[in-house]
This record gives structure tokens, C-alpha cells and sequence, in this order.
């Protein structure tokens, strides 16, 4: 079969509209997408950002499972009044709970809260290291969501959609910026805790984006990316001739066919190939100094939230765009001894404590802070109440989960230090003031990256997608920028 007869073969309705005067449209439409425009033959260069940035980089950290904001964050001292209270039906009376059934108890936290810096915000004593940090973030205790389960409500969390099949936060931001160091991805993805969390891998995927966007998921044990190493047999010298035939075929692909998706496949085969003498530099962290690794907490080696916390610095050090730490094992239902409130939180809580206010103060230390936005949180909240799991209570105490009010803080990068933004009610069961939903936060994020969200755009099947989804419902927080 001749190369001109196989072309024919592969030619699709598809191709056909894309390439009459209807494509010609849909090309001019896609153009008015950010980036289309000015693509070049490296999708990862950087690119110019919309406006002055006040971040250059984000460090996500998702506790996935979800924390229990009134054992952490957030304190009502007229709950202790009412505990083991039955909840008043009006704040069941149409509501959908995971798990709680029939009339559940309110529950008031075992722990003790105190106020800390000049902010005056209120910590739990489970938080003896964050304390300190007090005055450098702000804290936003009036988050809601639209879900109420943990994969849907981690994918609207991080790619604007409860469903599979949309880009993430990371990938719009280098799609939307490219990256500083083009030896290193532009968006990594750190996992501790045991498991993935439950939105899988989707939570750092490319979506419709080209897949040369998608998170790069690191490990600290073992190659820390898979595959990247060469095989048995295979010099440096092999793999880059290797890789120049690939490039070459792909380029006459990409020529004759036009699909992006080529492009963005040789893309990543370069960047694999310059990963592998960067990467391992990166993410050694034993050449740390001792007072780091006490600092910290970490244990070159092995896997941890610590480890990923000190590799989190190391990577915005050098100039990567987004990096994404996922913390799995926060969701306290009460159902066994590990999902306790009692038993097992404050272990889990301990860890956080100490790495992340290390993160907040080494980053600080080197004058990274300014240019580094922090983000913590969970999908969403725990409700006042104690869960019921089948109508009744066992030995064990939790909280199930709880869509209308839970607390996040952001720290660095263009957010006002030492701020205690919104309120819940008496109770925490709904937001009292300035309530903050996830349209908010995602467009808040992109702002302080130079991106504009409400122009910031891709076109994939006959609409100009969004992070932050189809209308203009997300503020940008603008109270809590600096």
C-alpha cells in the first residue's frame, strides 16, 4: 500500500470538516482561546501571562478525605452546649448525608482551642507548629461545595467538573503559562498516605488539553518517575538517536495529519529525555542539611507526607509551575478505630503539623513565600453532627462529610498574611459570612498566576472550556489579595 493510498485510509469525515471552510471557522474560533494563538513547536515555553502575576508558582496541598474543620480550624464553643443533643430537623429536612440516617447527634471536638498572633486566629491544640506560622496565612473558614462525595467533589475541587474527562488546575496553568525550566515538568504530582485519592489520576490529568499538560506523578522511593530510567543495553547515546527517529516520523506525521496531539507526544519524549539527569537531582533529597530534615520531619528514602512537603520547595526552587501533593487517609467517618476523631486524627494531624509549617517557614526563609502560593484543604467539610452510620452508634466517634461549610488557608503569593476571612454559624453548620464556593477559589488562583479565568479557554466540542466552568458565577476574592 502506497503512503498516498494509507493517508486516504486514515482521512476521516473528521479531517475532511476540520479542513473545509466549517474548520477554517473552528480554527479562528480556537484561536481566540488563549495560547492557540501563539503556539510554538515547544508547547511547555513559558508564555506571557495575562497581567502582572503576584504568584509564580503553586504548592497544592490536598488532605484528600477531608479533614475535620471543627477539630482543626474552626471553633464553636455553643456546640459544646449541645452535644449529644439530637440536631434540629430543620437542618435535615432535605438534605442528603453520605452515610447519617435518621436523627443524628450533634458532637462537640475533644479538643481545646486557643487564639495565636496578632491575627488572633483561632487553632486547635493539635496544631502546636502551624501555630507559630499564624500571621503568614489566611485562613478561610466559609468554603461550600456543590458535592458531597469524595471523587466527584476532589474533581470539582480540581478540574471545575464532577465528572471524568476535564483538564485540572495544574494543566490550565501550564497551558496557560508553559514552564520556567525545561528540563523538569511543569506540573508534578506527589501521593502519601497509602492510597490515591479517590478522583484517581484524573485529579492531575490533561482532560481535552494535549496530554503534554498532565501532571507528572513523582514517587521518593525507587526511580522517582516510572520508566524513566533506560533499559538494559541502552546507553545515552542510543536513546538520543532512538528518540531523533521517533521525533522525525512523528514530525512527518504531525505534517500531513495536523493533530496537535503528535506535537505534544514529541513534546514529552524530549522533556522525558532531559528528566532523566534533572529529575534525579531534584528529588534527592538527602543532600539536605540535618537541620532541614529535623525541621521537616523527613526520612530520605522513604514515603511520606514530610518527604513530599521538602520535595514540594525544591521543585518550585526550581522553576516548576504547579506542584500537587495529595495526603490520603482524612476521612473520619467513626466507622473503626482508624477513622476515629479520638484516636486516629491526631496522629495524622501531627505529621501535617510539623511539615507543613516548615514548608510556610523554609520558603519564607529563602524569599520563595512572596512568589509561591499555598494552598491547604480538603474537598469539603465534617458535619456538627456525630455519624450514625446505619441509623445507630458504635464504639467509635466521627464526622460524616459535609458539603455547606469547611475551612481552607492559603499563604504566599499575593494573599493578604494574618487574615481570618468568613464565618460559619453558631454551630458550623452553614456559612454565616462571606461565603466562598469553589468557582471562588479556582478563579482566585488563576488571578494571582497572571491568568485571566474568565478568558482563559480551550475549544473542544463546540464550546470554549473553562476551569471554571461555563458562566462567570467565580469572583476573584479580591479581599483577601495583598
Amino acid at each position: 500500500m502506497t503512503p498516498e493510498i494509507q493517508g486516504l485510509k486514515e482521512f476521516t469525515r473528521r479531517h475532511f470538516l476540520e479542513r473545509c471552510h466549517l474548520g477554517l471557522a473552528n480554527m479562528f474560533l480556537a484561536s481566540l482561546a488563549r495560547g492557540d494563538a501563539a503556539r510554538t513547536d515547544n508547547p511547555l515555553a513559558p508564555k506571557k501571562p495575562d497581567h502582572a502575576p503576584k504568584a509564580k508558582s503553586i504548592i497544592y496541598l490536598h488532605m484528600a478525605g477531608s479533614p475535620s474543620q471543627l477539630e482543626l480550624w474552626d471553633y464553636k464553643p455553643e456546640l459544646q452546649k449541645y452535644d449529644g443533643k439530637d440536631c434540629p430537623q430543620n437542618l435535615l429536612e432535605g438534605k442528603r448525608f453520605a452515610f447519617i440516617k435518621g436523627v443524628p447527634k450533634l458532637l462537640a471536638t475533644p479538643y481545646r482551642f486557643q487564639q495565636h498572633g496578632q491575627s488572633g486566629a483561632w487553632m486547635s491544640e493539635l496544631l502546636p507548629n502551624f501555630a507559630k506560622a499564624a500571621d503568614e496565612v489566611c485562613i478561610i473558614r466559609s468554603m461550600t461545595t456543590d458535592q458531597f462525595n469524595h471523587a466527584p467533589a476532589q474533581l470539582y475541587l480540581h478540574t471545575g467538573n464532577p465528572r471524568f474527562g476535564y483538564a485540572s488546575m495544574g494543566a490550565w496553568a501550564t497551558y496557560g503559562l508553559g514552564s520556567e525550566n525545561q528540563d523538569l515538568p511543569g506540573f508534578v504530582v506527589l501521593v502519601s498516605g497509602g492510597n490515591n485519592p479517590d478522583g484517581g489520576k484524573s485529579l492531575w490529568g490533561s482532560g481535552y488539553l494535549p496530554s503534554v499538560y498532565q501532571g507528572v506523578q513523582c514517587r521518593t522511593q525507587g526511580d522517582p518517575v516510572l520508566f524513566l530510567s533506560d533499559p538494559e543495553g541502552m546507553d545515552r547515546g542510543l536513546r538520543r538517536k532512538t528518540l531523533d527517529a521517533i521525533r522525525d516520523l512523528n514530525s512527518m506525521q504531525e505534517k500531513r495529519f495536523g493533530d496537535p496531539e503528535t506535537q505534544a507526544r514529541i513534546a514529552q519524549y524530549e522533556l522525558a529525555y532531559r528528566m532523566q539527569t534533572s529529575v534525579p537531582k531534584v528529588m534527592d533529597i538527602s543532600k539536605e542539611p540535618e537541620s532541614m530534615h529535623k525541621l521537616y520531619g523527613t526520612e530520605p528514602g522513604k514515603v511520606s507526607f514530610a518527604n513530599n512537603c521538602l520535595l514540594a520547595r525544591r521543585l518550585v526552587e526550581n522553576g516548576v509551575r504547579f506542584v500537587q501533593l495529595f495526603h490520603w487517609g482524612w476521612d473520619h467517618h467513626g466507622s473503626s478505630r482508624r477513622e476515629d476523631i479520638r484516636y486516629d486524627l491526631p496522629g495524622k494531624a501531627k505529621v501535617m503539623d510539623q511539615s507543613v509549617s516548615a514548608l510556610v517557614t523554609d520558603l519564607k526563609q529563602r524569599g520563595l513565600l512572596q512568589d509561591t502560593l499555598i494552598v491547604w484543604g480538603g474537598e469539603f467539610g465534617r458535619t456538627p453532627m456525630r455519624e450514625n452510620r446505619g441509623g445507630s452508634y458504635g464504639p467509635w466517634v466521627g464526622r460524616d462529610h459535609h458539603p455547606f461549610a469547611f475551612t481552607m488557608w492559603m499563604a504566599g503569593g499575593g494573599i493578604k498574611s494574618g487574615l481570618n476571612y468568613g464565618e460559619t454559624d453558631e454551630i458550623g453548620y452553614y456559612v454565616g459570612r462571606d461565603r466562598v464556593n469553589v468557582r471562588d477559589l479556582q478563579a482566585t488562583i488563576l488571578h494571582l498566576l497572571g491568568l485571566n479565568p474568565y478568558r482563559l479557554s480551550f475549544a473542544y466540542q463546540g464550546l470554549n472550556q473553562r476551569l471554571i466552568g461555563p458562566t462567570d458565577e467565580g469572583r476573584i476574592l479580591k479581599d483577601i489579595l495583598a
